[in-house]
């Protein structure tokens, strides 16, 4: 009887843990809603690096030859930025009036046949460029012919101020 009665015992308790397993299976669960928040850090725009290379062409001459005047505006930011426009004018390297020559303004300039001593907008250039990515434009200056003695301008070195935005 002892041998039958621990079969006994062993099927009962191998009964209540396939129970148990078995049970373990079923689950029950509550739903519910929240929320939360968080926040990210946005830059802000970079400045262009503007650069001219060498004239070519020239010297120049009251309505004589022509320079060329390649540029370029480079994006110096992490992120995409939009070109729009190449502001050039004969002006000083912070932009304020060429003075230094007398006799000499930027009235006896004319910037791609441009009236004379008027800034140039250059949009041929307008793009959005790609981080790093440089945009390559060219201008021509020339001397105009004033009809008055222009002696002042011989020998000057015409300054060019560009500025991108």
């Amino acid at each position: 009887m002892k041998i039958y009665r621990n079969k006994k015992v062993i099927a009962l308790v191998v009964g209540i843990a396939a129970a148990a397993a078995l049970s373990v299976g079923a689950y029950a669960y509550f739903t519910s809603t929240g929320t939360g928040s968080g926040s990210a850090s946005v830059g802000t725009s970079t400045t262009w690096a503007v650069t001219t290379l060498s004239a070519t062409g020239g010297p120049l001459t009251p309505g004589g030859p022509t320079e060329s005047i390649t540029y370029k505006v480079k994006n110096n930011s992490t992120g995409y930025q939009s070109l729009a426009n190449v502001a050039i004018s004969v002006a000083n390297s912070d932009g304020s009036a060429w003075t230094s020559v007398s006799g000499c303004s930027k009235n006896d300039f004319s910037i791609d046949g441009a009236t004379a001593g008027q800034t140039y907008n250059d949009t041929a250039q307008a793009a959005d460029l790609a981080p790093g990515a440089t945009a390559t434009g060219s201008i021509t200056l020339q001397m105009v012919d004033s009809g008055s003695n222009q002696d002042g301008c011989k020998g000057a070195t015409v300054p060019l101020y560009l500025s991108a935005s």
